[in-house]
This record gives structure tokens, sequence and C-alpha cells, in this order.
């Protein structure tokens, strides 16, 4: 059985001990798109509130109730299942007729709103997630709150190093080693399979990460670093490290890069994501005996990572 390193924290230790998710609406995740809706085409795109309920597992009852295949239905990303979290499906149904959405009975699943577009839900079309997570427990209780607004501050400004969550991982780490066994060539179903090969390429950009943070250089560029351009995909190689260059990485305009490694065994192409993470609309408050922490982060990155660099839950 796998276990996880405990990586560098940029911050410093955890100010408290506290329980995250002690129930779901004690976690909610609502996600933001970048683009309007056609109001046209072969697609419903539904939004959706879901409690408990694990995004792919949604997706095909949606499916079950269209009448149609599970790869004619998208969603952006997949969402934590022990939350409230709220996000938009696509359904292909090309005439349009045939369903009634209204009538969808689906446990832990509310249909909010429904649309029409042109064009399928991809994975990663969103253009980040908000999330608003109640820390409790005794600690909480007697946290020091300068020293927990000044955490807040820093990371509001600064930002946090871009680990993959534990979620990731699985529990126990089961997905390392399931992505062990595909390296080694065992045969698993496709999304079986490629949760295995996230985690593994995910650990070694966690362990690239974690030495870029003891080292201090999270947060600056090197030569010889990838380079992303905030906010989008854009990636570019810093052949000369200039004082330009280090002056937008100050400002947040770029992001030296990590490698997400490639796996020629089984036809895998390496891949660069930020090794520092913005973190955007950091606000806090107590109520209901918690303090509740509300932020927005980029697609792709984990509420969790931002929460280890405050408190351990």
């Amino acid at each position: 059985m796998a276990t996880l390193p405990n990586w560098a924290r940029a911050l410093g230790e955890p100010l408290c001990t506290c329980r995250i998710r002690s129930t779901p609406s004690d976690f909610i995740v609502t996600e933001w798109l970048d683009f309007e809706l056609s109001g046209d085409g072969e697609h419903d795109w539904l939004w959706i509130e879901k409690i408990g309920a694990n995004t792919s597992w949604v997706a095909d009852q949606l499916a079950k109730h269209a009448g149609v295949h599970s790869r004619d239905v998208g969603y952006a990303g997949l969402k934590d299942r022990h939350a409230i979290t709220k996000q938009w499906f696509s359904v292909r149904r090309k005439t349009g007729e045939g369903t009634d959405w209204d009538l969808l009975s689906i446990e832990g699943v509310e249909l909010i709103e429904c649309h029409r577009h042109q064009r399928k839900l991809k994975r990663g079309a969103h253009r980040a997630n908000a999330f608003q997570i109640a820390l409790r427990g005794d600690d909480i209780d007697g946290l020091d709150e300068e020293q927990f607004v000044e955490r807040l501050r820093r990371i509001a400004e600064g930002g946090v190093p871009n680990y993959f969550g534990e979620q990731r991982f699985g529990r126990d780490a089961a997905n390392i080693d399931l992505g062990h066994a595909v390296l080694a060539g065992k045969r698993f179903p496709r999304n079986k399979r490629g949760i295995g090969i996230s985690a593994i390429r995910s650990l070694q950009f966690n362990d690239e990460l974690g030495a870029r943070v003891e080292a201090g250089t999270w947060n600056r560029i090197l030569a010889d670093d990838t380079a992303n351009l905030d906010g989008s995909g854009s990636v570019f190689a810093v052949d000369e490290l200039t004082t330009e260059l280090e002056q937008r990485c100050s400002e947040m305009d770029i992001h030296p890069c990590g490698t997400l490694p490639a796996l020629d065994k089984i036809g895998v192409k390496a891949a660069h994501r930020p090794l520092r993470m913005r973190v955007g609309e950091v606000q806090w408050q107590r109520r209901d005996e918690a303090v509740w922490l509300e932020f927005q982060l980029p697609k792709g990155s984990f509420a969790t990572t931002v929460l280890r660099e405050l408190v351990r839950y």
C-alpha cells in the first residue's frame, strides 16, 4: 500500500487542527463558466446541484433519463462527492424532443436550470470553482485570528503551491498502486486505467513541486523553466531569464511550471502544470460555531491544497 509524502508547506506549520466535511453542507462548490450559452443547438445544458453524489454517476443517470449513451453526456470536471456542488452537465439530444427534464428524479440531485447550446461540455471548459468551507473543532474556537488573517493575506497576495490534492490519489493512496499495475501491463477498464495513470503522474509532479518549495523557488521563474501565462493554458520556454520575466512572475502574470511526466511505455506524453496556484476572492467569517472560508480557484486546482497551508485537518 502506497503512502503519500508530507510535501513541504510554503507558509509554515498549520495554525491549528480542525475538521472539514462534517456534513456535505460544510463543503460547498460552485462551478463558473466563462462563456454564454447560445440558446439553441443539439445539447441540453443542465445546471445541477448535487449532494453526496459522484459526478460520473450523475452523468450516467442523466444519460438513462434521456435515453442516450453515456458518451453523449459532458461535464467540465469531477466535483467532490462529500459536498454540495453546483455544476453544469450537457446532454446531446439532436431534436430536443422526447425528454422531459421536469420529470428528472435522481437521489441527491436537483435540476436548477436547463438551456440549449451548440456544443458538448468538455473537460476543463469552465473558468473557475468557488468554495465555501466550514472549519470546525475545539482548536477553531481558540484560533489566533491575527495569525489567521495574516496567513490569508499572504495566500491572497502570493498564492499557494499548486499540489494535487489527496483526492487524486484515492483512499489510502490506492490509486498509486493502481497506476503501477497499469504500467506493469495489467488490464483495466478505460476510466480506471486513467485514474491510475493520473495518480502516478500527479505524484511525480508533487514531488518536483515539493523540492521547489523546500528550495524557496516554487514562486520564482528560473532559467530553463517553462512558464505559464496566468489564467490560460499557454506555456512558453524561458530561454533567457530577464528582469521583465522576474517582474511578471512577482506580479502573478506568469507562473513557473512543473512537469507531468511522459509515460512512454503506454504512449502518454509529457505536459506542464503551474507550480503556483492563484487564490482569488478570499474571505472569512465566524458563523455557526465554525470558521467559514470562501475563495475561488482556477480549474484543475484543489481546495484542500489551500487548506493545508492554513490548518491540519
